[in-house]
Formats: structure tokens, sequence, C-alpha cells
């Protein structure tokens, strides 16, 4: 069995005080560039500090929002009530690397909450995982967990997840997670709290990545990726509007898949029928019905990309399912739904971010003086600010040290969604018509490495 990898939470309190203070004082210098507008050495510079304005109150909302996030505690009689539901694992798999999928296996066997059943299906992989399933079948025999496991020919990760969930008709709550996703060991007990609130219908865990150390692209991916999940949808949560449950992790109330089978399966856009965005789509299914909340105390631990064209070719197949469930959500969620509010605000803060960019670029392209450092030290402060949750995570796997020289990356991180990842987000908007997968078509691209010593999780 693989190591255990777990993750706890520090205390928040300066991190929250430091992201606060970040938006304050990018709100004082906006306000600077503002009253300098009309002088003659604000001119350039004064209207462009004023751009920054709404992102830093924004920021500021988001930071009030995420202050009220706590991870949900079922009382005695809602705990009694979980612990009676049926709690179906759905595994799909295609070509994923023996070592990434026999740990998230391994992940399920020591759960503190073991679950009910376990369905997988490899969806047509054209690699081997034949010593796999012999060694899980014989595994979860031991370990008292029902399985199954069918290989099927290639068709899509959504068919693999109805025909896993069609294994487990009596099932209450659906639990999705990826083939390379290894559970820490209360992550099933942890993601499944909040459904003790029946306005409940799906749950988000916290995903980190297992692989952040290999190398300057996966530190700064990880730095990215925390951050997101700890700033905007922490921020969503207490709203009941998580707008994505990450496939790496998600608890859905059975009837979200089960009721949606033929439209999950028969998506199109523009007359193609839609492979990707999964978990999104079944987030939206969940919005409509009701609450979808993140749970930050349900940590997986995933492999993210290690290698440019992966990262690429990864991160433009979200762009274009954002760019298309964001559209869905606009067209099916009730107009009173904090989750289509939180999708006006995306969009604003996507258009007003690229504009502000586009005008910084402008100013330093021209002839003349340069203008003000402050044009730069303010999407600085902010993004410094927002990256500062990254610390909030206490890794098992990792020391407060690499943490800090991780988050020591924001500016590069930042430039690096400057110059590439938001010209692949208008490029994937632009061309969310093209509905293929994109990645791992030849084979696995990440493989698990022997995993380096670690200190045990401290509480």
């Amino acid at each position: 069995m693989t190591d255990t990898i777990t993750a706890t939470r520090r205390r928040r309190g300066l991190l929250l005080a430091g992201t606060g203070a970040a938006a304050v004082i990018a709100l004082a210098l906006s306000a600077y560039g503002l009253r300098t507008w009309p002088t003659a050495r604000g001119v350039s510079s004064g209207p462009a500090l004023w751009a920054w304005t709404p992102l830093a109150a924004l920021l500021l909302a988001q930071t009030v929002l995420y202050l009220c996030e706590r991870p949900h505690r079922a009382d005695a009689q809602e705990q009694a009530h979980l612990d009676r539901l049926h709690v179906a694992v759905l595994v799909p798999v295609f070509n994923e690397d023996n070592g990434y999928l026999r740990a998230a296996l391994s992940s399920l066997l020591a759960q503190t909450r073991p679950p009910d059943s376990v369905h997988i299906v490899d969806d047509g992989s054209e690699l081997s995982h034949r010593v796999v399933r012999r060694w899980w079948t014989a595994a979860a025999r031991e370990h008292g967990i029902p399985t199954t496991w069918h290989r099927t020919p290639n068709r899509g990760k959504r068919h693999a997840q109805v025909l896993a969930a069609r294994q487990c008709p009596g099932a209450d709550v659906l639990v999705t997670i990826d083939s390379d996703a290894q559970l820490a060991p209360d992550a099933l007990h942890e993601v499944l709290q909040p459904l003790a609130d029946p306005r409940a219908q799906a749950v988000a865990g916290l995903v980190l990545a297992r692989n952040n150390r290999n190398g300057l692209l996966s530190r700064i991916t990880d730095l990215w990726y925390v951050t997101c999940q700890m700033v905007e949808r922490s921020a969503q949560s207490p709203l009941g509007s998580v707008m994505v449950a990450s496939g790496s992790l998600a608890a859905y109330r059975a009837d979200i898949l089960t009721d949606h089978a033929e439209a999950y399966l028969s998506e199109t856009f523009m007359g193609r029928p839609v492979t990707f965005s999964d978990d999104s789509m079944l987030t939206l299914y969940a919005l409509v019905r009701g609450r979808v909340v993140q749970q930050p105390t349900a940590v997986v631990f995933t492999a993210m990309p290690e290698e440019l064209g992966h990262h690429v070719r990864q991160y433009l197949r979200w762009m274009h399912g954002s760019s298309l469930r964001s559209l869905w959500r606009v067209r099916y969620l009730p107009a009173r739904h904090p989750a289509l509010t939180a999708q006006l605000l995306r969009w604003f803060q996507q258009l007003a971010t690229t504009a502000a960019l586009l005008w910084l670029l402008a100013l330093h392209l021209r002839p003349g003086p340069l203008p003000s450092p402050l044009l730069v030290a303010v999407p600085l402060l902010l993004t410094a600010g927002q990256t500062l949750r990254y610390l909030v995570v206490r890794r098992s796997d990792q020391t407060l040290r690499s943490q800090l020289a991780t988050w020591a990356l924001t500016p590069l991180a930042m430039l690096w969604s400057w110059a590439v990842l938001r010209p692949l987000r208008w490029y994937g908007a632009a061309t969310c018509w093209q509905t293929g997968w994109g990645t791992r078509q030849a084979g696995a691209e990440v493989r698990l490495a022997a995993p380096p010593p670690h200190r045990p999780a401290a509480v």
C-alpha cells in the first residue's frame, strides 16, 4: 500500500489579514490614481491605476465571504443518518499510470469511513491494468468492500460514470474520484458532512497536487490551483454557489446523476457531442436543485501536468468547458441563484482584467516617459494577497519552508497567468466548439515516482 498523505488547516488570522491588507492598499493606490488623473504627471498612469479599483473591491468582497466559510460538522443525529447512507465510489479509468491508479484505490481501503461499494470502469485503455485489477479484487474482498470492475470500448468518461452508477442502483450518495486521486484517510467522512443539510445537493473536496515539487511548472500550477479553490470557491461556498465540484473528489446525491443520465450522455454544442467538462455539468444539475458547497477538510491529492504540452492541452480543455458551461449557467440557473450572480461577476472580472492589462501594455509601448511603477504594484499586491491562502493548508508531504518557497513564486505565477493562461483562456472561449478531450490519448502523461520521505501531519 502506498504511503498515506494528509492535510489540515493552519490558523488563518494573519493570512486573512494579509489578504485584506493587500486589497486595502490596492484600493488606496487606485484612489491615488484617480486623484492624480487631472494632473500632468498622472495623466498616463492615473486612469490605469483607477482601473484596478473594482478588482480590489472584488477581492475585499471575496475576503469577507471566505471568512464565513466553515467546514460543516454533523451533530450526533445527523452523523447517524450519514452513517446509514449507501455511499458508492465511481472510478472511471482511461490510460492511467498503474502507480497512480493503485495509490488511488489503496487510499479507498484506508478510509476512516469506508465506502459501501466501489465501481471501476476501464474505458477502453490501451495500457494494461490487469495486475492492478487482480490486486484490487483481492484487496477489496479482504476489506469487505463490494466492488465491480468493467472494461468497455472507449466511449468517454461520462459513459464510464453512468455505467458505474448502474452497478449500484440502491446508492444514496455517489462519490466521483479520478483514477489518479489519492484520498486523505478522512476524505470520505469529511466530504459527506455537508450532506447532513437536506438543501445540499453536491459537495466539492479540496484538490492538492501530489507531484507539486516535480519541477517549476508543477509548483506554479499547484500554487494557482489551490489559490483558486481557497479564494474563489471558498467565497462561493457560504452562498451554496460553488460552480465546479472537481472530479478528483466530489459527492452528489445519487439522483443528480441517475435522473439526468440521458441528458448527461447526450449533451451537444453546435451539433457536436460534448465529452469534457463532466464535473461542471453534474454541478450545474445540482445547482438547479439546491446548494453546492465546498468542504475544505475533504482533501485529495492528484497529479498535475509536469510537461508544458500536457499543461497547455489540459488548460485549453478546461477553458473550452468553462466557456461552454458559463453559457449554460446563464441559460438554466434561476434568476435569484447566487451562482448566476457569481457567473456574471466572473465575466466582469475577466473583461476588466484583460482591459486593464491591455491598457498597461499600451502605456509601456507608447513613446515618452514610462508610466508609474504603481501600475504593476497594484495587481502584484492583489495577487500576493490571494496566494497567501496557499499557506492555509498544512501538508504532511511538504514543510512550511517548501510551501513558502512555492508562495515566493507568486510574481512568476502572475506573469505566467498574464502571458500564457489569459491568452489561452480567450482562445479557449473562441474555440469552445472543439469538444475533444485532448490529454492521455497516447497513454499516461504523468507517472508516479517513489514518494519522498515526509513528516506526519501536524494538527
